[in-house]
């Protein structure tokens, strides 16, 4: 007989959410991860708040802010397992929380509480946790599997991999779900730093320069695909939410466009100053709506020297472009360093979307970020993580 029934790679939060489930059914569950304490990266998201779900990640809008090969795979675990539900266990354990913006929800006070409530949870359903201990080999036996744990084997009629993808590797992060998955047969699509601040090179940076910690808000493009957030300047390029969203879509020789006065007219701005004000000089004007050291570089870059009023339409007309649709082209981005997500992973075409089970491998499944399926920025991929993780811990 198996020493459990499931074993649970990575105690992150799809992991603690299978393990739950799976628990609750009166399985015998064993949640195994390298880390220390279960839920580190919880516990640092947010800045230390976790943005826990977000409103906004349902099933009916899953295709437009899931990102994956086959945008519909994670329609069918967000339709099961929402937003509503998780809030509604965060409530019942009394811990406060607030709706930051655009549907983001984080705790009031710090990131543990929601740790606690996962490993609360996992206790009372029954379930072992073990940290601080390395997976080794893993081998298909007639019961299940047979996992090194540390300096022993254990085995377990169904495996759940919950081991995350290359995200912030200083935290642990490796492509261990990858190889696992391509063990047993199955594919992996193009992984890539997802959520990511974007680099420029050594020129651009040179110019760039001065507006080092200067933050605004903007629209910023790629394609068609449109982010309207804060957009923050820094020494290898650009972060802020804005930029954050966009590197999901950016790929390397791709350019990005930047609208600096989202819901404003640019061209009309000037125009009505040159009629109000007409001795102001172009960056002046700006000032007024921009941050001063990027009103300054904008004015250095439109290159109109002279007062507003001298200015004509088609000057006029070429400053309102370069303001609303300001083009950049990032070289990089920070890499899996700072990412707060993997882009890419397991090919979904070997899953099941409902349980999360591996088609042609009966017991394995696969949860969380380690799938092809990547969120949006705030709470977009906790909502993910919950959601396929409730989803295996149905069937496990």
């Amino acid at each position: 007989m198996p020493d459990f029934d499931v074993i649970i790679l990575g105690a992150g939060a799809a992991g603690m959410m299978a393990g739950i489930e799976a628990g609750k059914r009166g399985r015998r569950v064993l949640v195994v991860d390298h880390a220390r304490d279960p839920g580190e990266k919880i516990r640092i998201s947010g800045g230390g708040r976790c943005n826990f779900t977000n409103i906004n990640a349902t099933h009916q809008l899953g295709r437009e802010r899931f990102l994956s090969a086959n945008p519909r795979f994670a329609l069918s675990a967000l339709s099961r397992y929402t937003p509503d539900m998780f809030i509604a266990r965060v409530k019942k354990q009394g811990i406060a929380f607030h709706e930051k913006t655009l549907g983001q929800l984080f705790c009031d006070g710090p990131a543990t509480q929601i740790v606690a409530m996962l490993t609360n949870d996992l206790r009372a359903a029954g379930a072992a946790i073990w940290t601080g201990r390395q997976v080794g080999s893993i081998e298909r036996i007639d019961e299940g599997f047979d996992v090194m744990v540390g300096d022993g084997r254990v085995t377990a009629s169904s495996l759940v991999v919950a081991t995350g993808g290359k995200s912030i590797p200083k935290m642990g992060a490796t492509g261990l779900a990858y190889d696992i998955a391509r063990q047993f047969g199955l594919k992996i699509t193009e992984t890539r730093p997802a959520l990511v601040p974007l680099t420029f090179e050594p020129g651009a940076l040179e110019q760039l320069k001065p507006l080092a910690g200067v933050s605004t808000n903007a629209i910023v493009g790629h394609g068609k695909t449109r982010f309207e957030e804060a957009l923050l300047f820094t020494h290898r390029g650009l972060s802020g939410p804005a930029i954050l969203q966009i590197s999901s879509y950016w790929r390397e020789g791709d350019t990005i466009s930047v609208d600096l006065l989202p819901g404003e007219d640019a061209l009309e701005l000037l125009k009505s100053a040159r009629r109000a004000t007409p001795k102001l000089h172009i960056q002046t004007v700006l000032s007024e709506k921009l941050p001063r050291r990027l009103a300054q570089l904008l004015g250095e870059m439109i290159g109109q020297p002279g007062m507003i009023g001298d200015l004509s339409d088609k000057k006029l007309l070429a400053a309102a472009e370069q303001v609303s649709r300001w083009t950049l082209k990032p070289v990089g981005s920070e890499g899996y360093r700072t990412a707060e997500v993997t882009l890419g992973g397991i090919d979904t075409t070997g899953l099941d979307a409902k349980t999360m089970m591996a088609r042609d491998v009966p017991g394995l499944y696969f949860v969380g970020e380690a799938v092809d399926v990547t969120g949006w920025l705030g709470g977009y991929n906790f909502q993910w993580a919950w959601a396929s993780g409730w989803a295996a811990g149905q069937a496990a």
